[in-house]
């Protein structure tokens, strides 16, 4: 098997047509008729149900479990608790990785944060098993819990998000400050947001011996498979994970979460298939969520408008027993042009799960306040925002110094500016009502996001039959990657899409990384690429060697393949197909094997950034404060464009998360009980189809030579950044009130009537 990880265009050039194409899912069919296999839909012969007792407080301890009367239920097969379940090889407050979170597998008593697990009964039906997790009736030891971002100490981390600075100084803030003609200095409040995927985290496990047949939903196959084979101490290869779809994701499903653990585990325990799937409400706790932010920033700028100095705190919070610090500041200094940066975090522990990683983790909520406040420096400054904005473009990275590897922001302003009509706004606010007397605003935003590329393997073949075969460990969870990276597959063997067979979504194939920070079609587009260049070496070498072919002695010259044939460059006429080849050589197939990473001197080199512009309007009813988003339009720049149908849809998710998380999106947390009280979908609020306006996503060309060789950047994660600040703006046009604390309700906008 031949293995490359070249960055670079291969010697032997492949010519494909279905890049870029907008291509219909190839799942789609599978989805609409239910055909596709979700890992809940597994019902293996034998199979007993799992639900988790979870508890009812947020610190203290449990002092009593009535596991007899459980246990006495005739349904109820086994109750697993802190006294009876098996032992694990490791401790799993254990953490001896980077993406390695603290779980919560019953190994004690105490309770960290409401909704915890605390017992695991298991029984022959579904209800069963709900009732006897009620018989154990719970007692408790209650202490205090900490509740609110104003509990407790206030410290700073030693890192916020994955391994960032907890602070970051270009300048002197001071003299920028003193210095500006024009300052502002507000605080910004998001509350905590939990991911609530349409598909609840859910587990089937079959064990047989010490092997494990998984079904779950994951975004990080082989993560998952490591940190189980550690606590389980068992090989890796015993392990087969299987997550072909999955129901959302948005971060909350990127790594192991203690009721999967726990479902294996309790499927080990009683020797037959267990299935746990947590119900809506225990979503709220165990699985992570997205932490509370309040964001102080001060800007000050010149007579002319230039920043002189940005100033962004964020404080946000952690859970008592883990560390993920929500690294809010971070988008300030990437953003804007000013001689004068500081960014800093603090942080407070509370009695909560910990936090983790949510769709656009530390962006989304940093560019909700950077923008607000970048709109209130525009309008200190007499100045149109997006003028403002263009004034203060940074040319390069603002505290690095480095350029850009492909920029394309200017191009985003104009483009959602002239389809959006900015020419035609107002400068001051609430000058503007439509006929039915509605308050009507407008409001923009910059997205940006990092272009992200992690670690991931790919396989292909091609066969004697002229078919090819990629395999990965790919993961789709709706944004199309079943479809995206076959596109690039197809394109990598110089095959049509009907003549491939694409493999993904199981741990027994090559490795592709985590499905996260909108990195996935970057780094295993690009492991898929150099395999196809492998493959298509050895069977250019298998040619070009081979005296009976036409493409014999052709090495200097090289060869292209396109449609499943060899081309001498130097003789079109001189080619040669794939079938040929093999059948010829007496070969079956020839495989390649091949790894996405990204290229650390070019990192080293560039600043690497996907960039956008959103534009919205609002109608804000005078009388009732009602707001309605009635129109957005988006334009982004995202390097090479795979699937411009699938893009545009990673876009309105994107934009439409923007409404949620300006309008609609907070968990409301008990300060008596530190519990969260709307723990269903009727009451934590989300956006409905009534609720999304005419959405309008552009596409900016943009050509990214240094990214990766696809010039693949992400876009799962930049149409949040930006539109949620653009609502806001738009909020405060059209009624005068400067709301700072989101999600913007009704009554703080009531006073529009005034």
């Amino acid at each position: 098997m031949s293995d490359t990880n070249t960055t670079r265009m291969p010697a032997n050039i492949r010519h494909g047509s279905s890049i870029g194409q907008p291509l219909t899912r190839r799942d789609g069919l599978l989805k609409v008729t239910g055909r596709a296999r979700y890992a809940a839909d597994n019902h293996p012969p034998g199979m007993l149900y799992a639900v988790c007792a979870v508890s009812t407080i947020s610190r203290g301890r449990v002092t009593a479990l009535d596991v007899a009367a459980a246990k006495a239920h005739p349904g109820v097969v086994e109750v697993m608790t802190p006294a009876n379940r098996p032992a694990v090889a490791h401790d799993p407050d254990e953490k001896s990785g980077m993406f390695d979170f603290k779980l919560d597998l019953l190994q004690s008593d105490h309770v960290r944060y409401a909704n915890q697990p605390i017992a695991v009964v298991i029984a022959e039906t579904f209800e069963a098993a709900v009732e006897g997790a009620t018989l154990l009736a719970p007692r408790y030891e209650i202490e205090t819990p900490r509740v609110g971002l104003d509990a407790g100490e206030s410290f700073a981390p030693p890192v916020v998000g994955v391994g960032l600075p907890t602070e970051t100084h270009h300048g002197d803030i001071g003299a920028g400050l003193a210095g500006a003609a024009h300052r502002i200095d507000a605080t910004y409040e998001t509350p905590a947001q939990y991911h609530n995927q349409l598909e609840p985290h859910a587990v089937v496990a079959v064990w047989d011996g010490d092997n494990v047949v998984i079904d779950t939903p994951t975004q990080g196959l082989g993560i998952m498979q490591d940190r189980i084979a550690r606590l389980l101490d068992i090989p890796h290869e015993n392990i087969h994970i299987r997550s072909p779809f999955l129901g959302g994701g948005f971060g909350g499903k990127g790594l192991v979460a203690g009721p999967q653990l726990l479902g294996i585990i309790a499927a080990r325990m009683v020797g037959r298939p267990v299935k746990l799937v947590l119900p809506r409400d225990q979503m709220f706790g165990m699985v992570g969520h997205r932490a509370p932010t309040r964001q102080k920033l001060r800007l000050g700028s010149d007579a002319d408008g230039h920043l002189t100095a940005i100033e962004h705190h964020t404080h946000t919070a952690s859970s008592t027993y883990d560390d993920f610090y929500e690294a809010a500041a971070e988008i300030a200094h990437v953003l804007y042009a000013s001689p004068n940066i500081a960014t800093a975090h603090t942080a407070v522990r509370l009695d909560t799960g910990t936090p983790t990683f949510m769709r656009a983790p530390g962006e989304a909520p940093g560019s909700l306040a950077l923008e607000s406040a970048i709109d209130e420096m525009a309008e200190a400054c007499g100045m149109d925002p997006l003028a403002f904005r263009l004034a203060n473009y940074a040319e390069t990275d603002p505290i690095s110094g480095k350029p850009y590897s492909s920029k394309a922001l200017r191009e985003c302003y104009a483009q959602g500016a002239a389809r959006f009509g900015w020419a035609g706004r107002p400068l001051a606010s609430r000058q503007t009502r439509d006929e039915n007397g509605l308050l009507v605003g407008w409001g923009m935003g910059t997205a940006t996001y990092p272009a992200h590329m992690f670690q991931g393997k790919a396989r292909a073949v091609i066969r004697r039959d002229g078919s090819g075969l990629v395999e990965t460990g790919a993961h789709d969870m709706g944004q199309g990657a079943w479809t995206a990276l076959a596109q690039i597959a197809a394109d990598g063997l110089a095959l049509p899409m009907d003549r491939l067979e694409f493999r993904a979504g199981s741990s027994d194939l090559p490795d592709a990384g985590i499905a996260g920070g909108s990195g996935h079609t970057a780094t295993v587009g690009m492991a898929i690429h150099n395999a196809g260049a492998a493959v298509i070496a050895r069977l250019a070498e298998l040619a070009m060697r081979d005296e009976r072919s036409p493409l014999f002695g052709a090495g200097n010259a090289g060869l292209a393949a396109r449609d499943g044939r060899l081309h001498r460059l130097d003789d079109e006429s001189r080619s040669e197909s794939y079938s040929e080849i093999l059948a010829r050589a007496g070969l079956d197939e020839v495989d390649g094997s091949g790894t996405g990473a990204a290229d650390e001197a070019t990192h080293e080199a560039y600043a690497m950034h996907a960039h956008g512009a959103v534009f919205a309007e609002v109608k804000v009813d005078p009388d009732l404060g009602q707001i309605r988003v009635s129109r957005m339009v988006g334009a982004f720049a995202a390097g090479r464009i795979i699937n411009p149908h699938l893009v545009r849809s990673q876009y309105y998710g994107g934009m439409i998360w923007g409404i949620s998380f300006a309008l609609h999106e907070r968990a409301i947390i008990d300060p008596r009980t530190g519990r969260p009280m709307n723990t269903n979908l009727a009451e934590y609020q989300v956006p409905v189809n009534a609720d999304v306006p005419s959405l309008e996503a552009i596409i900016v060309d943009e050509v990214d030579p240094h990214v990766n060789a696809l010039g693949i950047k992400g876009v799962g994660e930049i149409g949040i950044t930006g539109s949620a600040g653009a609502i806001a703006n738009a909020v405060y046009h059209a009624t005068g009130i400067r709301v700072r604390q989101f999600p913007i309700s009704l009554d703080r906008t009531m006073s529009a009537a005034a």
